[in-house]
């Protein structure tokens, strides 16, 4: 059975800890979520999103220390922009990532990664470790703005809900850094 909590972090940890898969709120819209350390969540959130197996996830990071997990190789002008906008609504693209983590680069080199600008989903991700956290509806749809939503699109197939009210957000800006230059992929940048 699935269980919708309003907050239990600790249960959400050890769930999401343990392989699990969740629609959880974040600071822009709620997002179908798993561990991104975890090849088969990951996998499992594909098909349950029915998301083209190509187009690689937004990676949520409690911290700037995930760069360095996936090999990732920053220069101080890059640092001096997460600076900006992390913590925050804004995901770069970075490339150099490790091949170790071919199953989220979908046969590139390169992640979207972000810090998200909820302190209680960063506290979550500093226990948990990275997550993988695309919009919480099937690829084509309009996201869930709420549980009942998410609910109708994905029913049994997720693990468990966390409750976080109504979200009527935009997704994250997408940015990528390249030779000194900020290029928009999507939305625009503001914090």
């Amino acid at each position: 059975m699935t269980h919708i909590y309003k907050t239990n972090n600790k249960e959400i940890i050890e769930l999401l800890k343990s392989g699990k898969t969740a629609v959880v709120p974040t600071d822009t819209i709620y997002g179908l979520v798993g561990s991104a350390l975890n090849r088969q969540t990951v996998e499992r959130i594909y098909e349950i999103k029915d998301r083209n197996s190509l187009k690689p996830f937004i990676i949520l990071a409690g911290s700037y220390e995930i760069l360095d997990d996936f090999g990732i190789v920053i220069d101080k002008y890059t640092r001096s922009i997460l600076d900006k906008i992390w913590p925050g609504k804004v995901s770069v693209i970075f490339h150099g990532v490790s091949q170790e983590f071919d199953y989220l680069t979908r046969g590139g080199d390169s992640l979207a990664i972000r810090i998200p600008d909820n302190s209680q989903l960063r506290q979550v991700i500093t226990e948990t470790g990275p997550l993988v956290a695309p919009s919480a509806n099937p690829e084509g749809k309009p996201p869930a703005v709420n549980i009942k939503e998410a609910e109708i699109y994905f029913g049994e197939s997720v693990d468990f809900y966390v409750d976080g009210g109504e979200l009527r957000g935009e997704p994250s800006r997408i940015i990528e850094i390249e030779n000194g230059k900020i290029k928009e992929i999507r939305g625009r940048i503001n914090k």
